[in-house]
């Protein structure tokens, strides 16, 4: 009866998730899916720091931008644990109690409200991941894109060094992650990890190193390089500051205690 009891709270769990992100979101409910976490945290965009709602699954993360005071979510990213690897980071002026989340298609920073969250958020995902490598028999990813530098973090061109203005605007390369401008990110190629449709903007820096190592392979076959086409998802940029509602809403993780079944807020468990 209990076990019967923890499997129905779940499901209507996973559906209230499901629901928040509205039609635009990707189902949730598969059987096996277990809802494991879900809280507030802080990701570090290309301009500023936004709170975005995570949801932690067996399998998957899950998160999405914070809209209507927290009860609906938009831009819904699922990322299957195989393909996440995070990385611990000491706190800094700009950000506190932070870490990396790599994927192979972005790379991002988030912190969470304490250290204690921060240790709670690691944990799990860490624990739900070599879960599923080892259930499901399968490798991680081998590749991972690089985390974008912010754009305050560079006034100019971190290739040519000429200062960024209304007219030189701020671009990122997707292989390195630098800001620069767009005289030095003229060019476009292929990471198929990144995204296999469609080129990406690049720094001549590291073309001029891909066509090095091109060159070294005879049996290469050369390509468009003209640059004139571009990802129009990967050119879009992440704006706009954090609301007053966003502010009120960042709380205290909840989790599963996976031994009961019984849900509870990080700052209740640890009390």
């Amino acid at each position: 009866m209990d076990l019967l009891l923890t499997e129905d709270e779940n499901r209507k769990r996973i559906r209230k998730v499901e629901n928040s992100f509205g039609p635009s979101g990707m189902p949730l409910s598969i059987p096996g899916r277990v809802l494991i976490g879900e809280g507030k945290l802080r990701k570090q965009g290309r301009k500023k720091q936004e709170l975005k709602a995570f949801f932690l699954f067996n399998d998957v993360l899950v998160y999405g931008s914070v809209i209507m005071n927290g009860r609906w979510y938009k831009k819904q990213k699922v990322i299957p644990l195989e393909d996440v690897e995070i990385e611990d980071l000491e706190n800094s002026e700009s950000m506190q109690h932070q870490w990396l989340i790599s994927t192979p298609r972005k790379s991002f920073f988030v912190s969470a409200t304490t250290g204690l969250e921060k240790q709670a958020w690691m944990e799990h995902i860490r624990d739900c991941r070599s879960r599923v490598l080892e259930d499901k028999d399968v490798k991680p990813s081998a590749n991972y894109a690089m985390s974008w530098i912010p754009d305050k973090a560079a006034q100019k061109c971190m290739r040519c060094l000429k200062k960024f203005s209304y007219i030189n605007r701020k671009h990122h390369c997707r292989k390195c992650g630098f800001v620069v401008c767009n005289e030095c990110s003229r060019k476009r190629e292929f990471i198929k990890y990144i995204n296999s449709n469609h080129e990406v903007r690049i720094c001549k820096v590291c073309y001029e190193i891909d066509e090095d190592d091109k060159d070294k392979d005879s049996s290469r076959q050369r390509g468009d390089s003209s640059g004139m086409h571009s990802s129009k998802e990967e050119e879009e940029e992440e704006e706009g500051a954090m609301s007053s509602d966003e502010e009120q809403i960042q709380t205290s993780s909840s989790w599963l205690d996976t031994k009961t079944g019984t849900w509870g807020r990080l700052s209740a468990i640890c009390s």
